[in-house]
């Protein structure tokens, strides 16, 4: 084991003065900061082992002290120091991930021994990370494909295969629920970034200015509660792969930084003047149509092309009828194992009516009902059509639309198939259906608990 480095951080120099003599007499390779902000900005720049911090210090004090060192590195040891200790504090403290809290005065031996069983511990985490890592690499040509025998999908997973080796940029296009995630986390799995992280942030679910902090970081100062510099999701990834799903719902002003990610491989954090380099591989995915959007002026075509350089279409789970089965089975088994149970099988009527449906929600939808039937059947029993969400069973008996309409068809039929045929064109999109029929979310949920179409 190599001599543990030790980042010291207190407001007195007369103290760290003290502690660095005490802890390099003791084998460790010491570092200091003056102050809460100078040890924070410290952190990314010394790369510690262990952090020992006073509490309380003017400005930033040991627990943003604490904050900070664990979203660098959830696994540092922050052992916090204080004269002044309160039980909330010290709540806090071991709340947020503290390795130890001690009180001063105390002796020179227990802090020592402190201060070591922290190295070891992070010493021990670092081997069985490299462990972890090593088993990674060695089980990778074993890793399970995506569950799929149609034709159209072994396709998709060939292509997939075939670009993973390199770093080329992948956008996956298809309906909610198909599986887009899955498939990106595939391909990072068995590419050459597999022993890196996988990252992943859905654009369409956090704010303008939050999204561009996530994605790029932003520097302390920069806006209201920017109280410490944050690292963004781009550098996160390093070595990796950075998924960002529903990319078509990100607004103008983010296209134009994600551009210049992608061309300069590069980042600006929010507040921030310099740029930072960025070691990722980039795939996207998204339920929208943008040559579509491109049209409309929703997205811009310069980033369609950066990010479309290879594409995977995956096909809706309705194209896939002979899938069914064996992620039925699948879903099923794996049920069963979460809950130490015996695994249900499917009736032959249950294999049929979940065959002829046309999935809206797609796989997503698939795995929702089938664990429903699971809990409604007894252990290694078998699954019922009555078992399965009436959404499945009773449009079998009345499909939404027909091939022969009513000659006078009702107002109620009408909106229901309209209904159906925005949320079709939409990929299953209840917020943006809303918007293209006219009305609140709320309404549409309404409407489609009485015309039977929740998912």
């Amino acid at each position: 084991m190599s001599e543990p480095k030790i980042l010291i951080i207190d407001d007195e120099t007369a103290i760290l003065d003290t502690l660095r003599i005490l802890l390099k007499r003791e084998g460790f390779v010491v570092e200091t900061a003056v102050g809460g902000q100078a040890g924070v900005d410290r952190l990314s720049e010394v790369r510690p082992d262990v952090v020992l911090s006073d509490v309380r210090m003017p400005g930033v004090g040991g627990l943003e002290v604490l904050l900070a060192a664990k979203e660098l590195d959830r696994a540092l040891p922050v052992i916090l120091m204080t004269a002044q200790a309160s039980l909330q504090t010290a709540m806090r403290a071991v709340n947020e991930g503290a390795f130890y809290y001690i009180q001063k005065p105390f002796s020179n031996d227990e802090l020592v021994a402190i201060c070591r069983r922290a190295a070891e511990s992070r010493q021990l985490k670092k081997e069985n990370q490299a462990l972890k890592t090593e088993i990674r690499r060695r089980d990778r040509s074993d890793v399970s494909r995506p569950i799929g025998r149609s034709r159209g999908f072994i396709e998709v997973l060939r292509t997939a295969e075939t670009v993973a080796p390199s770093d080329s940029t992948v956008l996956i296009t298809g309906e909610s629920g198909t599986g887009k995630e899955v498939l990106a986390k595939f391909i990072h799995t068995i590419s050459d970034r597999g022993e890196g992280p996988f990252v992943s942030i859905n654009c369409g679910a956090l704010p303008e200015n939050l999204l561009e902090s996530e994605l790029f970081g932003h520097v302390r100062g920069s806006f209201t509660g920017a109280v410490r510099d944050k690292q963004g999701l781009f550098v996160a990834a390093k070595g990796g792969s950075f998924f960002l799903d529903e990319v078509g719902e990100m607004s103008a002003a983010t296209q134009v930084k994600l551009l210049r990610a992608l061309q300069e491989r590069e980042v600006i954090p929010v507040g921030a003047t310099e740029a930072v380099p960025i070691d990722v591989r980039i795939m996207a995915a998204t339920n929208r149509d943008l040559d579509e959007e491109i049209r409309r002026g929703g997205f811009r075509s310069d980033l369609f092309y950066r990010l479309n350089v290879i594409t995977l279409q995956l096909p809706p789970l309705r194209d896939r009828p002979d899938d069914v089965p064996i992620l039925c089975e699948y879903f099923l088994d794996r049920f069963a194992e979460q809950r130490g149970r015996a695994a249900p099988r499917l009736s032959p009527e249950a294999v049929e009516v979940l065959q002829s449906y046309d999935w809206p929600g797609n796989v997503r939808e698939l795995e929702n009902a089938l664990e429903r039937a699971a809990v409604l059947t007894a252990d290694g029993g078998e699954i019922a059509v009555s078992t399965l969400p009436p959404r499945i069973t009773e449009r079998q008996a009345q499909p939404l639309v027909s091939a022969t309409l009513p000659p006078n068809p009702t107002l109620e039929i009408v909106e229901r198939a309209y209904i159906h045929w925005v949320l079709f064109s939409e990929g299953g999109n209840k917020t943006r259906a809303a918007e293209v029929l006219g009305i609140d979310p709320s309404t549409l949920y309404r409407k489609l608990q009485r015309y039977g179409m929740e998912q």
